[in-house]
């Protein structure tokens, strides 16, 4: 994920400050030192950085701190408070027209991920009740209409689109039919350039002009790291945007961009890109991000993406067989599969706290035991699943055959569901005095993630 180097060398800096008793004014000035390096090697504006650490050193040698019993810890809040600022104080969402339909017209630079971006959104909202129209706008990049249909099928959100007629005309057509056809959210996908130019910047204002969107939100790629500051930059001055939405922050991209734009422009970050596939599209809150970089974890957007993600009837059904110890390997898999839709094994793994220390490695590793485990249970029959004492040597044998295993991995995840029944047992059962024990949790609390022992 993007601030993984940055998260290591503010890790490193903060693990010297809590290995002393008493912080002095010269450790905290040796510190910020670093992370001002740590800020400028992860591609952050120079005067951004300069500026951040400058309140972060004057708040951190207040006589509070430097007197407090746990300087380190103190200087850590500091740091997390600043950064939510540095990146926007509070998350900012759409604004949505009382006379519908919002129109929001998406621009960027040609391969930002516009048009994925503008599907994602689509989705998104049309998840929260909404009925969007995208709108072909980009007539100029081979394919970009048949791109647009097709992640347009795919989320199940209609396209309007006018072939290579005028952009401007297909626009001010779009709005005219949204309103005909009962949709509140008409999204504008436009024309982008591999560079700003005037022809560019003309079409866009002259759109604007004619259509009047409610909010422009300039699309942006993190791994083009200050590039993608000084583009959010120009366009802000040339057509006045509203928002950002920054793409590939899960990738091997250093994240300068994100911390930078809402101090350089003004203009918020919405929304945030956080993989290829189609749902993988956060709001963006700056306190959460704070908290990943400093490897304090996000639980908050995982308990949402497990109530997003993970079926609600599904996730009660599970309590009670938890319950009645009814759990068995069927249930095991169903909630193996619950997991992989909430995203990949290392994007859940770093939103919990302590999760940036996780090495790719290892969550690489945990990625191939879950498959290991879906193919050897995928290989038994029915009666195996609910009963799997039945499962004899040679049972196994064809079981590790069909999955691709060995006898071992299947004897090794018999064992851990065994273990697994007991604990439930233990806290299913009924204590001294004939009264059901409590589980140490309710799964249906977390949409269902608590329900699945392999979280």
């Amino acid at each position: 994920m993007a601030f993984e180097g940055l998260s290591e060398k503010l890790e490193s800096v903060f693990k010297k400050l809590r290995g002393r008793g008493k912080v002095k004014e010269a450790d905290v000035r040796e510190a910020m030192r670093e992370v001002r390096l740590a800020l400028l090697e992860a591609d952050v504006n120079y005067k951004v950085a300069k500026d951040f650490i400058a309140t972060v050193t004057q708040r951190a040698i207040g006589a509070e701190v430097l007197e407090s019993l746990t300087p380190g810890q103190h200087i850590i809040k500091i740091v997390d408070e600043e950064l939510t600022v540095l990146m926007g104080s509070e998350n900012t969402d759409i604004k949505f027209s009382s006379k519908p339909p919002t129109i929001l017209m998406m621009c960027g630079l040609q391969g930002s991920g516009k048009t994925t971006h503008s599907a994602k959104l689509a989705a998104h909202y049309k998840k929260l009740g909404k009925r969007p129209l995208l709108v072909a706008c980009d007539i100029y990049r081979p394919a970009a209409i048949d791109q647009l249909k097709v992640v347009g099928e795919r989320v199940g959100v209609p396209v309007f689109e006018m072939g290579t007629e005028n952009p401007v005309v297909i626009a001010k057509k779009a709005a005219y039919h949204a309103r005909d056809y009962g949709h509140d959210l008409v999204i504008l996908d436009t024309a982008g350039r591999l560079h700003i130019d005037e022809e560019l910047m003309g079409e866009l204002t002259e759109m604007k002009k004619q259509v009047s969107p409610h909010e422009i939100l300039l699309v942006i790629d993190a791994m083009t790291g200050q590039d993608a500051v000084n583009v959010a930059k120009s366009f802000d001055e040339i057509l006045g945007i509203d928002g950002v939405i920054v793409t590939k922050l899960d990738g091997d991209t250093r994240g300068g961009a994100a911390l930078s734009v809402k101090a350089v422009t003004g203009k918020p970050i919405k929304f945030v890109g956080m993989g290829e596939k189609l749902d993988q599209l956060e709001p963006f809150y700056p306190d959460r991000m704070a908290s990943r970089i400093l490897g304090m974890g996000d639980v908050l957007t995982l308990i949402e993406k497990a109530q997003t993600d993970v079926d609600e009837k599904q996730a009660l059904k599970m309590t009670e067989k938890l319950k009645q110890n009814a759990f068995d390997l069927t249930d095991l898999l169903d909630q193996m599969r619950q997991i992989r839709k909430m995203g990949s094994l290392s994007s859940i793994v770093n939103m919990l706290p302590g999760g940036n220390k996780v090495s790719e490695e290892e969550t690489a590793q945990g990625e191939s035991e879950l498959r290991k485990l879906e193919c050897i249970i995928g290989s038994m029959t029915v009666a195996e699943r609910e009963k799997p004492d039945i499962i004899n040597p040679s049972r196994k044998r064809r079981i590790a055959a069909g999955s691709g295993t060995r006898v071992e991995d299947v004897n090794r995840l018999l064992n851990q569901f065994r273990q697994m029944q007991k604990m439930f047992k233990q806290f299913g059962g009924k204590g001294k005095k004939g009264k059901r024990r409590r589980l140490p949790f309710d799964p249906s609390q977390l949409g269902g993630m608590g329900g699945g022992p392999m979280m």
